[in-house]
């Protein structure tokens, strides 16, 4: 049932109006999904993940991304891998729960509504993982959604 409310599809961060990434959430996780050059070798791209910045590109050249995050990661469980020219980054969220906006400090918010479906369904994914035996699905908030990181007290650390 949980995967129900997995993201239903990717927000888009653009710069100029090209894509540089696409990106979703969970209650867990933040992931960024680019799009690789052709013609590159796997073992020249790189991806340095820090507590608050996240660094990628090719090694050798000035790098395709380096900002802040929006929020704090834990890095040790934090990972990234490269699959059908695809890099998938995943970033581990500090606090479990926290709506992202945007993965990048400052730049590419959601506007007021997307984020707000996005705390929408991150508060139905902590309901489903909190009563797995219950299908949250098709449940509905009318009115302003709940923080699901401090909604009834908090989230539970794992």
């Amino acid at each position: 049932m949980a995967e129900k409310l997995a993201p239903e599809k990717r927000h888009s961060f653009l710069h100029n109006g090209e894509k540089v990434f696409e990106w979703d959430q969970t209650l867990e996780e933040v992931n960024f999904y680019i799009n690789l050059p052709p013609n590159v070798h796997s073992k020249q791209f790189y991806c340095k993940i820090q507590s608050k910045h996240v660094e990628v590109g090719i090694k050798g050249n000035p790098p395709y991304l380096n900002h802040d995050l929006f929020s704090p990661v834990k890095t040790d469980s934090s990972f990234w891998t490269l699959e059908d020219d695809i890099m998938h980054i995943t970033l581990q969220k500090r606090d479990k729960g926290q709506t992202w906006s945007s993965p990048i400090l400052g730049q590419g918010q959601l506007d007021p509504y997307a984020t707000d479906l996005e705390q929408k369904r991150l508060m139905l994914q902590r309901f489903q993982e909190e009563n797995p035996g219950f299908d949250f699905s098709q449940a509905q908030f009318t009115g302003s959604c709940p923080d699901p990181r401090t909604f009834m007290g908090g989230i539970s650390s794992d």
